[in-house]
């Protein structure tokens, strides 16, 4: 895969729309021009990409949303990610013979799917549609066919296994494979359960002939998840959690999700000064890649469902903190060991964004988690259920230990941000890719504000990705940064992966949306490591 030819960001004054589908980016511009706001626009794209890129999102996943409202120049919170089935504990696994971790892609890894809730939610709450508008372009994709994707293509055929793994027919194959690029693709069992949603709200997915799909289709695999357990889910509306970096105040969703890691990257590189370095040297990425060894320290430990555990957010954002914690770095060698511990690696997330003509923002992730999650499909439902239990930990001290009815530590998070003297609308941001996602937020971010990057040109750079959960583990570096940056970052004590191709997946898929408060000109990008596109107008 070739990421060298340039992309331009695209300018506008009346919305913008951004995401990895072109499809996708195509209708939620359509929504803005049909009188829709952000809201409504980030749905409708919400429910194509779960047609166009089931490989990476749908309604078997969850959404976290940040909503930015012009009028009241105020970020609200959607938290729509599900909780662990009732029945389903570490002494229930023990017996199956489950102890040290839960296996990636088994039954017992379905927790409850928050997207559904969450795309009605964010409607109620933010939108000016109705429901049956805004997925009714979904609902045609779905069932006259679209075509798919060329990286779309590469995923859904990576994730083969996922989906065979239950038996050779699935829905979402074609004559047992997946489908090539440019080849027609129609879903039209996913179609009729829209039509249910439209019909019946969220009792469309969490009650009725849909929940008894998912119900039944879990049992006969050995999964405890009940209809009790459905119907019972309910969203959170968290306050977002923010800092200010140099005057722009970043705005993430508070545990359980891990957006607090990006927040404590940016508070600790404040203390260096980072534009004494030339950008993507090795001593900015070691500076980089040791300060997201220490968030991670901290994230990987305390974030987990707060209805669970009390969690030191205001010592964990505060300046002071993130002052002592940025002394533990050595510039010229890299950290042995860190405290509590640091990422593991997955991906693949959609991400998109939306700025409407009034001002408003919605930044929106919807997520299978590991591709098509479990793999596993409802009978006559076209969608795959999400693996986000896999984040558990089976380790009883832990404060993200599995017990039921709680929500698993969660990689998925939107960003927006925010002129720190006025709260005006600076933009929502986001990159998606499991436990990239916090380090592609420092990373774009530091692009745009210390290196004053455009937002097509942040997404293009090249990144680093902290890999797996050692503290002296391995660190993947994409093409274009230079062998002899390689070669001193591995002098410096980094066990340095470098990356190309389209292995390049695990460096996530970005978009960013800038408001130019000077003269009101939105600047869009769109990541160049995934098939979609920015509109403006």
């Amino acid at each position: 895969m070739d990421f060298n030819s340039r992309r331009s960001p695209v300018l506008g004054r009346n919305g913008a729309v951004a995401s990895s589908q072109p499809l996708a980016s195509v209708v939620g511009h359509d929504i803005l021009k049909r009188g829709g706001n952000a809201a409504d626009a980030a749905v409708a794209m919400a429910a194509v990409l779960n047609v166009t890129e089931p490989v990476s999102t749908g309604i078997g996943g969850d959404v976290f949303v940040l909503f930015y409202d012009a009028e009241k120049s105020k970020v609200r919170g959607i938290n729509a990610s599900g909780r662990a089935p009732k029945k389903l504990n570490i002494n229930f696994l023990e017996e199956k013979g489950i102890k040290d971790k839960l296996p990636p892609f088994s039954p017992y890894t379905v927790t409850v799917p928050g997207a559904v809730a969450g795309w009605i939610d964010t409607i109620e709450k933010f939108g000016t549609m109705t429901l049956k508008e805004v997925l009714s372009p979904a609902i045609e994709l779905a069932e006259k066919g679209f075509p798919v994707s060329p990286i779309t293509a590469y995923s859904w055929k990576r994730g083969e296994k996922q989906l065979k793994q239950w038996g050779k027919k699935s829905e979402l194959l074609i004559n047992g494979r997946s489908p090539h690029a440019g080849e027609i693709m129609k879903n039209p069992n996913l179609a009729k359960v829209f039509r249910e949603i439209v019909e019946h709200g969220t009792a469309g997915f969490y009650e009725g002939w849909v929940a008894e799909k998912i119900v039944k289709t879990l049992e006969k695999f050995g999964g405890v998840l009940t209809l009790e357990d459905l119907k019972e889910h309910r969203n959170t509306y968290p306050e977002p959690i923010s800092i200010n970096y140099k005057g722009v105040n970043v705005y993430e969703i508070p545990p359980n999700g891990q957006g607090i890691t990006a927040l404590i990257g940016l508070n600790i590189i404040e203390n260096f000064e980072i534009t004494l370095y030339r950008h993507n040297s090795a001593q900015y990425l070691h500076l980089l890649i040791e300060t997201m060894r220490l968030a991670f320290a901290d994230s990987r430990w305390y974030v987990t469902d707060p209805e669970f555990n009390n969690i030191p957010i205001e010592e964990l954002l505060s300046k002071e903190y993130a002052k002592k914690r940025s002394e533990l770095i050595d510039l010229e060698k890299a950290m042995i060991n860190v405290e509590k511990g640091s990422p593991t690696g997955s991906s693949d997330t959609v991400y998109f964004n939306v700025v409407d003509g009034e001002g408003n923002a919605c930044s929106f992730i919807n997520s299978n988690y590991m591709g098509f999650g479990t793999g596993l499909i409802p009978e006559g439902t076209g969608f795959t259920l999400q693996n986000r239990g896999a984040n558990f930990v089976l380790q009883r001290d832990h404060p993200n230990m599995l017990e039921p009815r709680k929500r698993p530590y969660h990689t998925i998070i939107p960003g927006m941000a925010t002129y720190a003297d006025t709260e005006e609308l600076w933009g929502p941001f986001g990159v998606m890719g499991g436990f990239m996602q916090p380090q592609g937020h420092l990373q774009v971010l530091l692009n745009m504000i210390d290196f004053r990057m455009d937002p097509q040109t942040a997404l293009d750079k090249s990144r680093f990705c902290i890999l797996d959960a050692n503290t002296n583990g391995k660190v993947a570096i994409e093409e274009g940064i230079s062998f002899n940056t390689l070669a001193e970052l591995a002098r410096k004590g980094h066990n340095i992966v470098p990356v190309t191709g389209y292995a390049r997946s695990v460096f996530g898929r970005g978009q960013i949306i800038f408001n130019n408060r000077d003269n009101k000109v939105l600047w869009a990008g769109s990541d160049p490591r995934a098939d979609g596109m920015a509109i403006a107008y």
